[in-house]
């Protein structure tokens, strides 16, 4: 009888013993509590022209990356598509992307307004976000650039700057950002100098590289000495200006100086790593859209910046007036105002 009481209390401290080693082994499988809660950050990326189109696009790459870079590479996953000017292409990719659960996907352009407007509400989870845009949805933020602030101090410095009296400016499409800015430097000439000739023309194409180089040779032709222009195609024109001596660009989206150094007096800088971290901290802290973000120079998003190398060109009066123009945009007291629609 002792015998087989003894058995069954060893039968019954070896049970214990095994469950109690299952529930340790079990904790260590499981992401502990803290781990949990710190996802990795799935970012997808949608483009309409190329990852290096050294404009629009390639700004925002930058950006995400230098996001990626100060987070980690273990706590921020990119991925990117580009080419994808198509409506149908581009809502594919964003589909897939929201699909295989990215947390965040950008699509950037505003091209992309309508097409998300299909395929956010079968994806509450997600957030979106795209631009140049205003309209947003409960996950779905717009961030707008006031391109127009930028556009501005860039027209003032080409018309204190321009010794023929003639400004070119290569336009896309009108409409988004691009029109905001064109917009902006119309103005910021007049503010320059009222007798120096703002002249526009737009290639009707975000992507149309060979056709701004044709448009900016058409504008240099006419006597315009300094050129700008926004979007994708606008390297086309900036390598027609960089083959012609005595001839000066001003850049808009990323600072464009390194293609040519000696054409290139100043940029209008996007600061998209801002955007984007705003963006990640507000998904954590439970918004996942619903906001429209706008890029200004009060808030540090929007910059300029000058090509030290052709500090020369730039005479002490024009960037003294241009930087205090940019300080009254900084302070509200200068409103760079866009037509009423």
């Amino acid at each position: 009888m002792k015998k087989r009481v003894l058995a069954l209390l060893l039968a019954a401290l070896t049970l214990l013993a095994l469950t109690g080693c299952g529930t340790k082994t079990t904790a260590k499988s499981d992401p502990a509590p803290d781990t949990a809660k710190v996802e990795k950050i799935r970012i997808a990326l949608v483009l309409p022209a190329t990852v290096d189109d050294l404009a629009w696009g390639q700004s925002m790459v930058e950006g995400l990356k230098a996001v990626q870079k100060t987070m980690g590479e273990d706590k921020v996953e990119l991925a990117i598509s580009e080419k994808l000017g198509n409506a149908v292409d581009a809502g594919s990719a964003i589909r897939q992307y929201a699909t295989q659960g990215y947390g965040i996907i950008f699509a950037h352009g505003s091209q992309y307004q309508s097409v998300l407007s299909e395929i956010t509400k079968d994806f509450p989870k997600t957030t979106f976000a795209y631009g140049t845009g205003f309209a947003t949805q409960p996950n779905v933020f717009a961030y707008d650039p006031q391109a127009q602030e930028g556009g501005y101090l860039l027209g003032m410095l080409a018309a204190m700057t321009s010794k023929t009296g003639i400004v070119g400016i290569v336009g896309p499409v009108e409409s988004g950002d691009a029109v905001k800015y064109n917009y902006g430097v119309q103005q910021g000439v007049l503010k320059g100098k009222a007798d120096v000739k703002a002249r526009i023309a737009y290639t009707g194409s975000f992507n149309d590289i060979v056709g701004a180089g044709n448009l900016a040779k058409t504008q240099m032709s006419a006597g315009a000495d300094i050129l700008t222009g926004s979007s994708q195609q606008a390297v086309g024109a900036l390598r027609a200006v960089a083959e012609t001596q005595g001839k000066y660009w001003l850049s808009t989206d990323m600072d464009q100086s390194g293609i040519a150094p000696d054409h290139v007096l100043a940029a209008q800088v996007y600061n998209w790593e801002k955007v984007v971290n705003k963006i990640i901290e507000l998904r954590k802290n439970g918004t996942l859209g619903g906001q429209v973000l706008t890029l200004s120079f009060a808030d540090g998003t929007i910059e300029l910046k000058y090509n030290a190398k052709l500090a020369d060109k730039i005479p002490a009066e024009a960037k003294a007036a241009v930087e205090q123009a940019k300080q009254d945009i900084i302070s509200g007291k200068l409103k760079v105002e866009l037509p009423k629609k």
